[in-house]
This record gives C-alpha cells, sequence and structure tokens, in this order.
C-alpha cells in the first residue's frame, strides 16, 4: 500500500534508544516516510539532539510541522540521570576515557545539599568541548575530536528543579528540569567539582519536553507500523 503526507505534516514521538545519534533517527524515518510514500523529498527534524549514549524522548516533526521545530526546542525539558563522582572525562560522560580523580570523596549530607543548592535556579553553565553547539559555524566536537579542545563560552541557564539520590554513592542517580540549552553533562561535571572532586554522567535519558512526555513515545522497532497509522492511504496504492 501507498501513504501520503498529511497537508499539516505530523509529529512524532520517538523513544530513541541507548547508541543512536538523534540524526540517525531522523534519517531512519526519513527513509521509510520516502519509501511507504514514493517520495524523494521528505521533511523531517527532530526538536532537540539527545546524545549518543542518552535515551528517551526525541520529537520529530514531519512536512510542514517543521516549521514547529523552533517552538518545540525551545521548551523546559525534564531528565532522569545519573552520575559517578570521583571520575573525569573530557566529553563529561563515559563516550571519552574515564579518569580517576585522587580518592573517591566521603559522603557528607549537609556538604551534598550544600552543594546542590548551588545548581538550582539561574546559573553560568559552560558547554562540554564536545558538544554539538556551534563554533563560529561549526560543530564543536569536530574540533574537539581533531584534538582542539578549547573552553567554550559559559551561558546562563534555569535549572528549574533537581533532586537527588545519594544512597549509592558514589553514584548518584537525579531528577531535573531546566530551561532550553542546559547540558545535563555539564551539570553532573559541576556537580563534582563544586563538592570538591570531580564526576561523570553515566546514564541520561529525557522524560518531557513541555508537556510531551516518553511514556507516550514510541520505539524505533514501533515506528514503521506506528507510522502507518499517521500517513494517509492512497486509493488504488
Amino acid at each position: 500500500m501507498k501513504y501520503t503526507v498529511p497537508e499539516d505534516g505530523f509529529v512524532l514521538l520517538i523513544d530513541k534508544p541507548y547508541g543512536w545519534t538523534s540524526f540517525q533517527v531522523v534519517n531512519k524515518v526519513r527513509w521509510l516516510i520516502k519509501r511507504k510514500t514514493g517520495k524523494k523529498k521528505v521533511k523531517v527534524g527532530h526538536a532537540g539532539t539527545l546524545d549518543p549514549l542518552a535515551t528517551g524522548l526525541l520529537i520529530l516533526c514531519v512536512g510542514k510541522q517543521t516549521k514547529n521545530i523552533a517552538t518545540l526546542t525551545g521548551q523546559d525539558k525534564s531528565y532522569a540521570a545519573s552520575l559517578r563522582m570521583g571520575l573525569w572525562s573530557p566529553s563529561y560522560d563515559l563516550e571519552k576515557r574515564v579518569i580517576p580523580v585522587g580518592c573517591t570523596p566521603q559522603f557528607n549530607e549537609t556538604q551534598w545539599q550544600e552543594t546542590l543548592e548551588q545548581f538550582r535556579g539561574i546559573v553560568n553553565q559552560r558547554p562540554p568541548a564536545f558538544s554539538a553547539k556551534r563554533v563560529k559555524g561549526k560543530r564543536a566536537y569536530e574540533a574537539a575530536r581533531a584534538g582542539n579542545i578549547a573552553p567554550l563560552k559559559s551561558q546562563e541557564v534555569h535549572i528549574l528543579q533537581l533532586e537527588a539520590q545519594a544512597n549509592r554513592w558514589p553514584n548518584v542517580d537525579f531528577q531535573t528540569s531546566c530551561s532550553k540549552g542546559t547540558y545535563i553533562r555539564s551539570l553532573a561535571h559541576d556537580i563534582g567539582i563544586a563538592y570538591g572532586s570531580a564526576a561523570v554522567l553515566t546514564a541520561l535519558r529525557r522524560t518531557h519536553i513541555g508537556n510531551f512526555k516518553v511514556a507516550d513515545a514510541v520505539s524505533m522497532t514501533e515506528i514503521s507500523q506506528h507510522l502507518n497509522q499517521k500517513l494517509i492511504p492512497v486509493n488504488g496504492g
């Protein structure tokens, strides 16, 4: 059966799997739509990058809905994540080599709560050198992977909510809601530094973008069948 894209386009909620880049998800969905419709060109874009080592909600816009990408990208986002104290990595996560930094710090409840309080509200945050942020028209990670690791300019972000459970110390599970442009890898790194040690992000899952939630998203194994419900069947196809 042949299909066509609705005139107004549509939005897809994807639960991005571990190891996939956001662009790989977009390319896969675009390829599926082209195959189902027979069209050579199909507009597909995502509303907010997720790192390859992250999972969770990725919003894709198809057809005329791509005009709403900027609005969707600008909405607040929520994450469930984990960090490991006493470690450092140039990417602030497990993508690059992880290096122990001295002895693993001891847990102190008062010090820990005072550290977390520093990261609630408006904070200045420096994006990771290994990030998709553009510097002079190029992605920062391109220069970093070539060995040109340079500090990026700090930017103001809003941490709306930050809660952490230290019952697995030095592994810490935390939940956060934040504004557009917040890097959770940088948040984990900065928390470690503020506590007097270092930290790397070990797991990340995006749970919400505005009112959209990952509980309503489909997996990549379900996406082909899900597209059949989004596309319009063509008579005689």
